[in-house]
């Protein structure tokens, strides 16, 4: 019995590697990691303080979406916080993006499709 132990157990760890390995279908950034980033931007965008080291959370943010699943993922909390937040500036938040040096192929905007990002 121990002979057939080891070769399934040779199996199961090359399956769970090659799980490991394996592309995921869901983006690695959380809607909580794009509010954790770009938190010290909320009283700049709510024209309640300078732009400060927002920038940093939005470069951050922009290097670290690396797969469509994720731009698109940050895409989509970018959209839902621009709708949540009553008194967000909405051009602010479209100007953000380039006044921070980064380019991204979408208007941060409540009306962005999505779907639509690469």
């Amino acid at each position: 019995m121990a002979g057939i132990t080891k070769p399934m157990c040779i199996v199961l760890i090359a399956a769970v590697l090659a799980m490991a390995v394996a592309p995921r279908g869901e983006a690695d950034i959380s809607c909580g990691t794009v509010v954790s980033n770009l938190g010290t931007c909320l009283s700049y965008l709510t024209n309640k303080g300078p732009l400060g080291s927002c920038c940093s959370g939005v470069k951050g943010l922009y290097d670290a979406a690396q797969t469509t699943q994720d731009r698109q993922s940050v895409c989509n909390c970018l959209k839902s916080l621009a709708d949540s937040y009553t008194d967000v500036d909405l051009n602010k938040a479209a100007a953000l993006p380039g006044q921070c040096g980064v380019d991204i192929p979408y208007k941060i905007s409540p009306s962005t499709d999505c779907s639509k990002v690469n």
